[in-house]
């Protein structure tokens, strides 16, 4: 469907929130959602969340993992090529707090 990685893409609406499907490799930024807490659900791969001055937690194929607001983390990957699915609110940018080159503002739908 895409190749562009930390790209989401809204696959569909429910309450409020987006379902987003979204490639990752590799390291994202820092970044902290100061209003919305943050599902992942990893249906391929396994994803690594790291948390500032705290453990990085493993999340394997068909685990899910909640980031509470405010809580500053970095999603990455071993080397390999990770699908995740996110539940989050329409007004949630993937980058948080930091807005940088990898920010997307308008998600496409697919």
């Amino acid at each position: 469907l895409f190749e562009e990685q930390w790209t989401p893409k809204i696959i569909g609406e429910l309450n409020n929130q987006y379902v987003k499907l979204c490639k990752l490799k590799d390291n994202f930024v820092w970044h902290t959602h100061e209003d919305e807490d943050e599902l992942f659900m990893v249906f391929k791969g396994t994803l690594l969340i790291d948390f500032r001055n705290h453990n990085t937690v493993e999340v394997k194929e068909g685990e899910i993992i909640i980031i509470p607001k405010g809580v500053e983390h970095r999603p990455r990957t071993n080397g390999d090529l990770v699908f995740n699915l996110l539940f989050e609110p329409k007004s949630t940018l993937h980058t948080g707090n930091k807005v940088d080159k990898m920010t997307i503002k308008k998600l496409d739908w697919i």
